[in-house]
């Protein structure tokens, strides 16, 4: 009797070691390459069109923080603040700023202004010596207790914070610093906050505003600052993290406006090596608009 016998399919073999779809039995380790192969792509692509300061800063906040806060049960904005009420000295602002810098340059990445543009700021504050001072962008009291570090007696910081996780640390951290009586945190968003600033906080206008909340806000709030008559002749406008994140349209206006007057300082994004910078945008008065 004639005994038949199955013979491989060719094209069979061929789909099932080559063909890269799971529903066709692709090997796993081709699966993986090819994954790798694709995220590779988007890393290449993405740095090409955001560079590494802006990847770096999603790694750390959107990836590693997140894993760190689960694994140890609290934040990072709580460890900051553990760290400082363990290393530094009560009342001293010196060692409280020393102590974040530390803490962040040797532990944890955080989106404080940093020790390096912090110096920017304190020479721009000394030179200016403003007594009415407004912070756009509290997180953990870093920049607020270096400005109201400096300012005179009588010297008033408003500092606001949408976040409340962060305006509860940032005022547990000017305690710390000794500085409390110097600064008030306005919890809420800066475009519900900047209006109510002349009436609600007996403000006429301010010396200095210190931008360094959400970047596409830069903008919005200037105009805001303007519209409501906050700013004078005189009046700076320091921006951080002009260049990563970047601010392009806050630049564009500020630098075409004849209203200000521009300077850039380049510098080093906060414990990285990557290049950023501070522009100080001094308010001349109401003229032209915008250059031809």
């Amino acid at each position: 009797m004639l005994t038949l016998r199955s013979v491989p399919d060719p094209l069979a073999a061929w789909d099932t070691a080559f063909w890269p779809f799971p529903m066709l039995g692709a090997p796993p380790l081709l699966l993986a390459a090819a994954s790798l192969g694709i995220t590779l792509l988007a890393f290449l692509l993405a740095l090409r069109h955001w560079g590494w300061g802006l990847l770096l800063i999603c790694w750390f906040e959107f990836i590693l923080k997140p894993v760190q806060n689960l694994i140890m049960g609290d934040t990072k904005e709580q460890r900051i603040l553990s760290y400082v009420q363990q290393h530094a000295k009560p009342g001293d602002p010196e060692s409280v700023l020393e102590a974040i810098d530390t803490y962040c340059s040797q532990k944890e990445w955080a989106m404080n202004i940093g020790q390096k543009k912090g110096e920017i700021m304190d020479a721009v504050i000394r030179e200016h010596g403003p007594s009415l001072v407004l912070e756009l962008g509290a997180y953990c009291g870093y920049s607020a207790v270096r400005i109201a570090r400096l300012l005179p007696p009588g010297g008033r910081l408003l500092t606001m914070e949408i976040n409340p996780d962060f305006s509860a640390i940032t005022q547990q951290m000017l305690n710390f610093a000794g500085v409390q009586d110097k600064v008030t945190i306005l919890l809420g968003a800066s475009y519900d906050l900047i209006p109510q600033l002349k009436k609600k906080y007996d403000v006429d206008t301010l010396d200095m505003v210190f931008l360094d909340h959400w970047k596409d806000r830069y903008l919005p709030d200037t105009h805001l600052l303007e519209e409501c008559g906050l700013l004078r002749k005189g009046t700076i406008l320091l921006a951080d993290n002009v260049i990563v994140p970047g601010t392009p349209d806050f630049l564009a206006y500020v630098r075409g406006s004849s209203n200000y007057e521009c300077t850039h300082y380049s510098a080093y994004l906060e414990y990285m090596k990557v290049v950023d910078g501070l522009e100080k945008a001094v308010f001349k008065g109401e003229g032209s608009p915008v250059q031809s």
